[in-house]
């Protein structure tokens, strides 16, 4: 590795604290992390010297509520400093931090705080005073909620024991500093607890040593070059490891910047305003991106749209050669002066600098992953849990295969299970499930060996995940569909948000789907109809919509086609419970909150 000597190794930290003052000991006037003010309207930086400063500041709070070491302490905000400075001053104090998705629903909410027995809660004063105040009064372990911004006189409608519990930021912190360096942690003791996000059944409390999240950040880092000038735009929520250890404890392990993306509605922007060098992503942002340039290629003269697609397929090309898995051949002569004209441009709306892109959480369409590599753009496929700290395997610079997830990184070892079930060991392995030892025996084996639930196909080192053991659509007819595999096809199409194959047990496979509303107009345009919701029970809607669902599904064989369809064009979102925080499909509410055209679309066949 080009960079590997300026990498902070776990031996040179021990812990998670350790790691923040190691890095801010080695560039102390180095700018740390950029975030935007909506105070003053402007971008504002902050020195790893001045962060040591105001974590001081959190660790003499934490000091004046009495908390004994291990006891729990919870997070509810979006990215930001002071998350930094709450988890850094936390760790200092050998305390377990929870973190919590700034958008979870207040029950979700009240039962991690709950299961946990937290002491602590930060989150912002809007979301206590409308959504969490009612759930949370009856938590009688919770002795202190922290606000980040002031308290309002709506507080004072609870009880007087709850408001006595309710602190602003501003209020809480004092203004004496406390020697962050007093306490670190061993390497083998809990840092955190992270409830995964989960499709189907209540959350599980993964527990994380600092030595689970270094090993697999330094690991990580082996993988990729990462430099003291790399700016990270930071935008999916800390409180999944993903974003947490590939978009925080990694650059800090490097040295680079982290800037706070204003929200996701803002990503566009901040990423001109950015210019991030490296941006860690989930599959639907690319989704999205890809969908938004598909649909305007459509609307430009077809000359135009077929010599995007020659240039995408010649970048592609391109990218096979120097892999050395695909010959040179004339059409490569054309690159030079396509890629200006066409890939550029594209590159330059993600801000024009990006030189790592890793996307994970959830599978990319191969066919999408091409499109992007060959408009230029380094992306780079990895697979992990919450359960593996999170990064298990992640394709490499020299050895990219975006029909896969790469090869394991270093010291983590996999090997294929009953039913091709991937099997993980290492010293990422979570350390169980919190209060939840079944749970646990049932992950982990007596060998140490991680069952992930997902089916993969191993070869050469190299990992394909082909599907959840449990995501099989077994038709009456005993036929088995990777549901997945078919959302992937059906998403390709710019008419589709989102969309989910339904089948188990049943004669036939049908179709929940969310319309992107202006593609939907134009449709509905071609086909005469009003541009209402109501037009999209009509007959003539459905087969043109199925009608192009059948062409997605061509490579399929031919027992998989989609029967019926049930239509919406409201989106199915993290708020409403529909979608994890990383935007994957939770297959069993989705199911339950439509039940009424579920039941529809089989009426006649008894199921």
């Amino acid at each position: 590795m080009k960079n590997a000597t300026a990498y902070i190794s776990p031996d040179a930290c021990k812990s998670l604290i350790g790691l923040f003052l190691t890095r801010a000991a080695k560039t102390p006037g180095a700018v740390a992390y950029r975030h935007y003010s909506k105070v003053s309207g402007q971008w504002h930086e902050l020195t790893w010297q001045e962060m040591v400063d105001i974590v001081a500041r959190w660790r003499a709070a934490f000091i004046g509520e009495n908390l004994a070491k291990g006891d729990r302490v919870a997070i509810m905000l979006a990215n930001c400093p002071e998350w930094v400075a709450f988890e850094q001053a936390a760790l200092s104090l050998g305390l377990i931090v929870v973190p919590l998705f700034a958008n979870d629903r207040p029950d979700n909410i009240a039962y991690i705080l709950d299961h946990t027995e937290a002491r602590i809660l930060l989150c912002p004063g809007s979301t206590y005073r409308r959504q969490l105040a009612p759930v949370l009064v009856r938590l009688g372990r919770l002795q202190r909620i922290i606000t980040v911004d002031l308290p309002s006189a709506e507080d004072s409608t609870h009880s007087d024991t709850f408001d006595r519990r309710v602190a602003s930021v501003a209020d809480w912190l004092p203004q004496a500093l406390e020697d962050a360096t007093a306490f670190s942690p061993e390497p083998s003791e809990t840092a955190t607890i992270v409830y995964t996000s989960g499709t189907t059944g209540p959350p599980k409390g993964v527990m994380l040593s600092h030595r689970n999240i270094l090993e697999n950040c330094y690991a990580s880092l082996q993988c990729m070059d990462i430099y003291p000038e790399d700016i990270f735009l930071s935008f999916l929520p800390l409180s999944h490891m993903l974003e947490r250890t590939g978009g925080y404890y990694l650059p800090m392990m490097a040295g680079s910047t982290v800037a706070f993306a204003r929200s996701i509605p803002d990503l566009a922007e901040d990423l001109l305003t950015i210019r991030p060098t490296v941006l860690i992503a989930v599959p639907r942002i690319f989704e999205r991106i890809y969908n938004g340039i598909m649909t305007k290629l459509s609307a430009k003269p077809k000359p135009v749209a077929a010599l995007f697609r020659y240039a995408v397929e010649v970048g592609w090309r391109s990218f096979l050669h120097r892999q050395g898995r695909g010959p040179w051949s004339v059409s490569l002569l054309a690159q030079p002066l396509l890629d200006p004209l066409i890939a550029a441009k594209v590159r330059e709306k993600l801000g024009g600098r990006l030189r790592t892109i890793v996307t994970g959480g959830a599978p990319l369409s191969a066919d999408i992953s091409k499109f992007f590599i060959g408009l230029g753009l380094p992306l780079f496929q990895g697979y992990g849990l919450t359960e593996t700290s999170p990064v298990v395997c992640v394709n490499r610079v020299d050895d990219n295969r975006p029909d896969g997830v790469g090869r394991p990184l270093t010291g983590v070892e996999v090997k294929s299970g009953e039913d091709g079930e991937l099997l993980v060991r290492g010293s990422c392995v979570m350390q169980g499930y919190w209060r939840n030892e079944a749970a646990t025996a049932r992950a982990i084996d007596a060998e140490g060996w991680l069952h992930t639930g997902d089916r993969a196909v191993i070869d050469h080192g190299h990992i394909r995940i082909t599907g959840r053991l449990k995501e099989i659509i077994v038709l009456s007819n005993g036929e088995k569909i990777a549901p997945t595999d078919l959302e992937m096809a059906i998403s390709m199409d710019p008419l589709f948000d989102h969309a989910l194959v339904l089948g188990e047990g049943r004669p036939f496979l049908t179709l929940l789907a969310v319309l992107n509303r202006p593609v939907w107009q134009e449709l509905v345009g071609e086909l005469g109809v009003p541009a209402d919701p109501a037009s999209l029970e009509l007959p003539e809607v459905k087969t043109a919509v199925l009608g192009r669902v059948e062409k997605l599904l061509g490579r399929f064989p031919g027992f998989v086609f989609i029967r019926d369809v049930t239509l919406s064009l409201e989106p199915w979102t993290v708020d409403d419970g529909l979608l994890t925080p990383t935007l994957k499909l939770r297959r069993s509410l989705i199911e339950k909150h439509l039940a009424d055209d579920i039941r529809r679309m089989y009426a006649d066949t008894g199921s």
